[in-house]
């Protein structure tokens, strides 16, 4: 199958990570934004950040592992008028400096982008201490900030592109692994707070973000062919929601599926939750990592062993399309 060894089942052709596809676009939207400064915590060779570095080493600064400062010189930096990139681990630039981006960045509201790369479990065999699995929850817990978590190279180029251009604190989330094409090569639609419809359907709608967009169309293939047409959301933006999308989808097709590649509290699947509750209830099943640590392991070994797989979001189709004629 397609994508096995990149940690994604996917039957789809492969594209680039969405760290690689951040670090190119950065690097080339460089020219056209000079007011752009890139801090990062000594891992440019990972987060991408160095060939943004190499282009223009007099707006790059390496700080060493040390988040908490990463985040400090950022906020000065964007005091003095500069739209400040920062980029570590996802585990690290949240865990670590969380106390420096609510005080410093989101208090004041900052003009700084937080990128937190090698995000959910899907990076391998790096482990648990690596596995940034709750730092959607982390960042929608601050007020002001923007969070993008996009699926694929394309969006991820369209989502550096735009948080540059947005003001103010924004946190975007990119993966390790190689993930599937998903958009046409310059034809991604990207707004931000505007999900994508990849896919039209009358009897459920499968909200999405990250990798598990490509096992979200590779299940609703599957549901066709047990009678269930299953619309797709690319929910890139998690904060701030789609409401009208989300509405919409929740009176067209009356059942939802969230799929996330994140801990069950406090991202995609709760926000969607929240939103539908008190806007217009449906059934809704959640498919993410519950409430558990991963371990260290193949990224497909990986997915399937704590359910982030197509197959799972086919049963938790099969169930959330089933409890709306009950």
């Amino acid at each position: 199958m397609a994508g096995a060894s990149s940690g994604l089942q996917s039957k789809r052709e492969l594209g680039k990570a969405t760290r690689d596809a951040f670090g190119r676009a950065l690097e080339a939207l460089g020219a056209d934004h000079p007011e752009v400064v890139v801090v990062d915590g000594d891992v440019g060779n990972s987060t991408r950040t160095e060939w943004f570095g190499k282009k223009y080493p007099n707006r790059f600064f390496n700080v060493g592992i040390a988040e908490s400062n990463l985040v400090g010189v950022a906020a000065g930096l964007a005091a003095s008028n500069k739209t400040a990139v920062i980029a570590s681990f996802a585990a690290f630039i949240t865990c670590n400096a969380y106390d420096q981006l609510r005080m410093s960045v989101a208090y004041p509201g900052m003009n700084v982008k937080v990128v937190g790369s090698h995000a959910g479990i899907s990076i391998g065999e790096d482990g648990a201490s690596q596995m940034g699995i709750e730092d959607v929850a982390l960042m929608c817990a601050l007020p002001g900030f923007v969070v993008i978590v996009p699926s694929d190279e394309g969006s991820a180029k369209a989502a550096t592109k735009a948080m540059l251009e947005y003001k103010g604190p924004v946190y975007l989330r990119c993966g390790r692994p190689e993930v599937p094409k998903l958009y046409p090569e310059g034809q991604v639609p990207f707004q931000i707070g505007k999900a994508n419809k990849l896919r039209d359907g009358k009897d459920l709608t499968i909200v999405a973000n990250g990798i598990m967009v490509a096992m979200a169309l590779d299940a609703a293939e599957a549901l066709v062919g047990e009678g269930i047409e299953a619309r797709v959301l690319d929910m890139h933006t998690v904060k701030p929601i789609d409401r009208d999308a989300l509405v919409s989808a929740a009176k067209e097709t009356g059942a939802m599926v969230v799929a996330e590649e994140h801990l069950a509290h406090g991202g995609l699947g709760s926000v969607v939750a929240y939103t539908l509750a008190e806007s217009h209830p449906v059934p809704i099943r959640f498919v993410n990592l519950l409430d558990t640590f991963a371990e260290s392991g193949a990224p497909d070994a990986l997915l399937k062993k704590y359910g982030l797989t197509a197959a799972k979001i086919v049963e938790a189709g099969r169930s959330a399309a089933g409890a709306k004629k009950r």
